[in-house]
């Protein structure tokens, strides 16, 4: 989290797409129908599209090659026979090494949704030895095609490779923001009709020893831009008891990895849901954290969230891909329509790490503003008031916050925002991680379906 309205890449998107939409002088004719406030027709029907790759039929479906689809209780793909090999030089070390891969390719995805923005994330194993690339390519309504964009070259681990986001990608019409695809010049119309996810696996040559994905999630959306966003009726109250950890309490700890705790809420966030779901790291795995620190977890959580390029722990499919490292986990990043799906999801005993923008001003008892911040949401009151376990708290103990709905809610799902400076900045349009388990109970399964997950 930054404290302070400072820049970063998802203040650069929106503010770029709203300088497309015309804000401070919009068309009528290619901006859309704007209220007396600013706001675009505030429809509260989803405009996302989510698809998933996770069953062993999924996994045969695609185009395979040196890959094969492996079936049992958690069905994926692993390299077969490697297609070919190739030098790859790691950027964030200078380090050239030899690398066997294989290739997975899915079927083209048509969107019920035609998308500005698109964002993949996945779960994989990836022993020592080995990492993964996932790769995206949208099409346009002209038949023409994006370029193969890299979202992401990821290991659970850092001696093999740094775990990286990959910069100066675009075609001028789309470019990737770190984690997130998005159209340029929404107002203009373009859109992305349709989409096709690519996955390379490494080893090194001679190993056995292969990565193996699970699950591979596409979530498209063409959100409205919106400064506020309806009020939804209250749902039915009920809290999950789920961990508490501050980052604060990590300030200056490890400030190689984003500057330290203070940066840390979203690793911190999910820790506290990896850890509801039974997640547990061995003392092993905790033995290189300086053992005067409390709750080491959250120093091995940044750690295995950080993304070398971006220089932050918050690249959102990189947490959820940590998630799904722990045994029985699995996470998704989406976006959801309103609080009533989150309600949907708590009911179901299923928590969400949310990610929001906002004024010290704009969120009573919050004590802070920022430029981007991830909660966990653990419940709701029988006023329908927003339970978090917000991890910019001074102590573990005053991480359970209370916040009020009606502010909740805006600052979580607009796209737009002023900062204190009055110019706009921009808001995730209800982005989340989802972290489940692996074999989800019906009820959990029927709530993750409403809200779009499978």
């Amino acid at each position: 989290m930054s404290r302070t309205e400072q820049p970063s890449r998802r203040t650069v998107l929106t503010a770029a797409v709203a300088a497309a939409a015309g804000v401070g002088g919009a068309d009528p004719a290619t901006a859309g129908t704007l209220t007396a406030a600013g706001d675009r027709d505030p429809d509260p029907v989803r405009r996302v599209d989510q698809h998933t790759w996770t069953t062993y039929a999924d996994w045969c479906a695609g185009t395979a090659h040196g890959t094969r689809a492996v079936a049992g209780a958690r069905p994926g793909i692993v390299i077969g026979t490697a297609a070919g090999t190739l030098d790859h030089t790691d950027p964030h070390t200078g380090r050239t090494a030899t690398w066997e891969y294989a290739t997975w390719t899915s079927p083209v995805h048509r969107p019920a949704v035609p998308a500005t923005e698109a964002i993949a994330s996945w779960n994989a194993h990836t022993p020592p030895g080995t990492w993964i690339q996932v790769e995206l390519q949208g099409s346009y309504p002209d038949g023409t095609a994006t370029p193969w964009y890299v979202m992401g070259r990821w290991a659970a681990g850092d001696t093999d490779i740094r775990r990286t986001s990959v910069d100066g990608q675009g075609d001028g019409r789309s470019t990737v923001w770190t984690d997130t695809l998005a159209i340029d010049d929404p107002a203009s119309g373009l859109r992305l009709v349709s989409c096709r996810l690519r996955l390379t696996l490494y080893r090194r040559p001679g190993q056995e020893t292969t990565p193996t994905v699970w699950r591979l999630f596409l979530m498209g959306s063409d959100v409205p831009d919106r400064f506020t966003v309806p009020a939804s009726t209250p749902g039915p109250a009920r809290e999950l008891r789920v961990p508490r950890y501050s980052q604060e309490i990590h300030k200056g700890q490890y400030p190689e990895y984003d500057n330290g705790g203070e940066a840390w809420c979203s690793p911190t966030s999910s820790q506290m849901v990896i850890e509801y779901w039974g997640g547990r790291l061995t003392e092993e795995q905790l033995s290189w954290v300086d053992p005067a620190f409390a709750d080491p977890q959250v120093c091995h959580a940044a750690r295995r969230s950080y993304d070398h390029q971006y220089g932050g722990c918050g690249n959102w499919p990189f947490n959820a891909a940590y998630a799904a490292t722990f045994e029985g986990v699995q996470g998704v990043v989406t976006r959801l329509g309103s609080l009533r799906d989150l309600e949907t999801l708590i009911a179901a005993g299923i928590p969400a790490v949310t990610s929001q923008s906002f004024l010290d001003e704009e969120l009573t008892g919050a004590g802070y503003g920022t430029s981007g911040h991830l909660m966990a949401v653990i419940g709701f009151t029988s006023d329908g008031d927003v339970i978090a376990n917000d991890p910019a708290s001074p102590s573990d103990h005053a991480v359970r916050r209370v916040y009020r709905r009606r502010e909740f809610e805006n600052i979580w799902l607009r796209t737009k925002r002023y900062d204190a400076s009055g110019r706009v900045r921009s808001g995730t349009g209800g982005v989340c991680y989802l972290y489940f388990p692996a074999h989800p109970t019906q009820g959990q399964r029927e709530a993750l379906a409403a809200v779009g997950v499978r």
